[in-house]
């Protein structure tokens, strides 16, 4: 009876675990926090599947190192009568609309004004300013920030109207925090920013689909296929038709050759839309995309075909939607409940097999998603297997386990293994609460550890504190100090719980001592390791107090830790940051002092106010511990 129901019990929690993972993975989604995860499969997908859709709208005028050889003298700055040249060509080939992927902030009749060709300055560019003014011509802006960078004064007062935002789109890109391009916006980033009286730079792809099909920029929200678009939303995934060189594209030098309207190339842009934009070695506009991850053709893709892309996204009405909410929950809880009645039956070796395949499909069914257009969370689904999987054998394993062997394996992962001995010898259940014990804690992190992280690769950061660490534990474990917990590079130590020991600030002044000459000869390491580096000398603050503090098992039931909290905690903490401010290594406050006995040689002395406490706190600096005047 006592079996049937302990196995009830499990089927009870497996079923709550299936619906809190399942839940839990849906509001990590939304959260968007772990969307990290998702990008390698999505970048995958793109690369699997290749180009999948053909230009039908746009195509690529590029200024090449073929078209830059026809003029080797002339900066691409004074190149304004060639590209009024090409445009007079694509509109009578009888192009649609020419975007110019360009930032021309500055006019060559300024400059050549500034240096007395008066005459050529009042000409230079008066082709380039006739073919603005025709009005199907969308220049390149830019707007990182609140201030729209725009053309030359000259360009934008030759515009219909003067009309900026219906003329000039941002061709800034949008980037993930892993520099890949794989979202495009309405507005550029700076835009959002702006405020409603200021100027607003639509994004440059969607200017060109607006003018394409008669939509007008100042009146959303504008719609494209089944979206609508409001300037105000967020980045949406760009539906690339393929990976580089996807899109149509001939050289600027065939649209500037003699006869070029004779040219078939010329002709089939009749009713197209033209991007024309650089891609010579040294303008560094390529950028990383999905495609840009594989480990066999990988290239980047330059910016005008990625606004090429986007614009024929738009275009076409083709955007990457994400699963509806009630199908994507089903999709979670359908296999997490199946693997849910295999694994409370199988052994996990027999499971673990059961976990690769759930995977496998899981990726294969975010495939096939992806070839319909629509986003699935795949590493999300993963995840939630991966986190149930261990749920479930975690919670078989402890229905079969004694209570001393539960206690070891809940406490031995933070706490020395005499701790762990004494807690599983008690014959007693660990449960909420302490209890009050006089201690000394023990601060200590290492200085200038941003700059050190951001001078290093990560592996390089945790080799520093690996290393660090483990020196500096074993003085801090042979002084009998309780190692409670690491903040990222600092480490908290209690001396006298759970143990107490007559000398224990003792102990911890020695300790703190010790951790000092720990620094000073990992320092030399850190020189040797990383010569040349330009790395900040390794140093350490350590902060002492002695008080009472509440000492136990604090946290729930399932996820109890051994620690110390209360105000000497606090302020053994704050006293850390004390020693920035007197400029020394190690900082005790008064009580400390006196209760380490006599011997304790100090340097400083100071009494300070620290963050969160009122009273003032009377500190010194610690230089040596002279043993033999202590009894």
């Amino acid at each position: 009876m006592k079996q049937w129901m302990q196995a009830k019990r499990l089927n009870l929690l497996a079923g709550a675990l299936v619906l809190l993972i399942a839940l839990g993975a849906e509001l990590l989604y939304r959260g968007n926090q772990l969307a990290v995860l998702e990008y390698p499969w999505s970048d995958f997908w793109f690369r699997l599947s290749g180009q999948t859709h053909t230009a039908r709208h746009l195509t690529l005028v590029e200024v090449d190192e073929d078209t830059l050889a026809l003029h080797p003298d002339d900066p691409v700055a004074f190149w304004t009568p060639h590209f009024a040249q090409a445009i007079s060509v694509l509109q009578a080939a009888g192009v649609r609309l020419i975007g110019l992927d360009f930032l021309f902030h500055s006019s060559p009749e300024a400059w050549l004004g500034r240096y007395g060709a008066h005459e050529a300055s009042r000409n230079y560019n008066q082709p380039f300013r006739s073919a603005i003014a025709q009005g199907n011509i969308i220049l390149g802006g830019a707007q990182p920030g609140r201030e729209a960078l725009l053309p030359a004064s000259d360009y934008v007062l030759s515009l219909p109207n003067f009309d900026v935002t219906g003329h000039i789109g941002a061709t800034d890109l949008i980037f993930d925090a892993d520099g890949t391009l794989r979202r495009i916006s309405a507005l550029a980033p700076g835009a959002r920013q702006a405020a409603a009286d200021e100027t607003q730079l639509i994004s440059f792809p969607l200017l060109l689909a607006l003018r394409a099909t008669g939509q007008n920029p100042a009146a959303p929200p504008w719609r494209f296929g089944t979206r609508q678009i409001q300037p105000q939303d967020a980045p949406w995934p760009l539906a690339f038709c393929g990976p580089p060189d996807s899109m149509p594209r001939l050289s600027m030098k065939e649209v500037l050759a003699e006869n070029a309207l004779s040219n078939p190339k010329i002709q089939a842009l009749r009713d197209r839309i033209v991007i024309i934009g650089a891609r010579y070695a040294s303008t560094n506009d390529s950028h990383l995309t999905p495609y840009g991850h594989g480990i066999l053709n990988a290239r980047q893709m330059p910016g005008p075909e990625i606004h090429a892309q986007a614009a024929e996204a738009l275009l076409s009405g083709r955007f990457i939607e994400p699963l509806p909410a009630s199908l994507r929950l089903l999709a979670f809880l359908l296999p997490l409940a199946l693997m849910a009645l295999l694994w409370i039956r199988l052994t996990m070796w027999r499971g673990l097999p059961l976990l690769a395949a759930a995977a496998t499909l899981a990726a294969l069914g975010g495939f096939g998603l992806h070839r319909l257009s629509i986003s699935f969370p795949v590493a999300h689904l993963q995840l939630a297997l991966v986190a149930q999987f261990t749920a479930l054998y975690g919670l078989r394993f402890s229905f079969g386990e004694h209570e001393r062997t539960r206690i070891r394996q809940v406490f031995a992962s933070y706490l020395s293994a005499e701790v762990v001995d004494a807690i599983a010898n008690s014959g007693r259940i660990p449960q909420l609460g302490g209890e009050t014990m006089s201690v000394t804690v023990l601060f200590s992190d290492i200085r200038n550890f941003t700059t050190l992280s951001e001078r290093l690769n990560p592996q390089e950061v945790v080799e520093i504190l690996n290393t660090y660490f483990k020196r500096a534990c074993a003085v801090l474990q042979e002084e009998g100090g309780c190692i409670d917990k690491f903040i990222g590079d600092a480490v908290m130590v209690e001396f006298g719980a759970p143990l107490p020991r007559p000398d224990d600030a003792r102990r911890a002044v020695r300790a703190a001592l010790r951790l000092r000459q720990t620094a000073d000869e990992f320092r030399l390491w850190m020189e040797q390791r990383f010569s040349g580096r330009d790395l900040p000398a390794f140093h350490i603050g350590v902060g002492l107090h002695t008080g009472t503090a509440v000492v136990g098992n604090i946290g729930s039931p399932s996820k109890l830790q051994y620690t110390a909290i209360g105000d000497t905690v606090n302020l053994a903490s704050r006293l850390e940051g004390v020693t920035k401010q007197m400029a020394c290594t190690i900082v005790a406050s008064r009580a400390t002092i006196e209760a380490a006995g006599p011997g304790v040689r100090l340097g400083k002395c100071d009494t300070v106010t620290v963050k969160g406490r009122s009273e003032a706190v009377e500190v010194f600096e610690v230089l040596a511990l002279e043993e033999s005047n202590h009894a």
